[in-house]
């Protein structure tokens, strides 16, 4: 039985959706459809909106060019994939990009070697999945898009996990993946990135 499709209009919006409106205000008051007040009043609501839904009333009535931002549809995150894989990069590298399943258990060793995952076309075997990266003088950078949700739980002995930052905000719904991201960086590092 499939899963329902979740209220995309209760979805988080982005800063790049909320200028994209305040663009259409700025707009429709240079035409003249709104004065200096409308235009504060609504510009106003536009920083302060947090979901699709929240924009709605502030376009309603002007003529757009484009549609009212909607939400990309992502596909579906869990996908049939295998239960678990095991990597080793002893002096040489792992690299996993593009479109991919990631396994409900991933493990990779890093030997004086670099492992390099990207999870932003990735397909996920279970919602949440735990990708354990061992590092003895070597290294692993992981990128994951805005929807997956991470749990850093690794050990750094001289040296360190890392990441996501918050320099890319995440974007989490109900069907959003959990990566849990454990092991020991000896001597080297573990760094997850958040990109787009």
């Amino acid at each position: 039985m499939g899963e329902l499709e979740p209220d995309r209009s209760r979805l988080r919006i982005s800063d790049a959706d909320r200028h994209r409106v305040a663009e259409i205000l700025r707009e429709a008051a240079g035409e003249g459809r709104l004065d200096l007040t409308e235009l504060d009043e609504r510009l106003e609501a536009t920083y302060a909106a947090r979901t699709y839904a929240d924009l709605v009333p502030i376009t309603h009535d002007l003529p757009v060019q484009a549609p009212a931002p909607r939400p990309a549809r992502r596909p579906s995150s869990v996908v049939q994939g295998p239960r678990s894989e095991r990597h080793l990069a002893i002096l040489g590298g792992f690299e996993r990009k593009g479109a991919w399943v990631v396994p409900q258990q991933l493990t990779v060793v890093a030997m004086m070697g670099g492992a390099d995952l990207d999870l932003r076309e990735a397909g996920f075997a279970a919602r949440e999945v735990t990708i354990t990266v061992n590092c003895f003088m070597g290294g692993a950078q992981i990128t994951v898009p805005p929807h997956v949700h991470v749990v850093m739980e690794g050990t750094g002995i001289m040296g360190g996990y890392s990441g996501p930052g918050r320099r890319v905000p995440e974007e989490l719904d109900d069907g959003s993946p959990t990566v849990r991201i454990r092991g020991v960086a000896i001597w080297g590092g573990v760094s997850v990135e958040r990109k787009r």
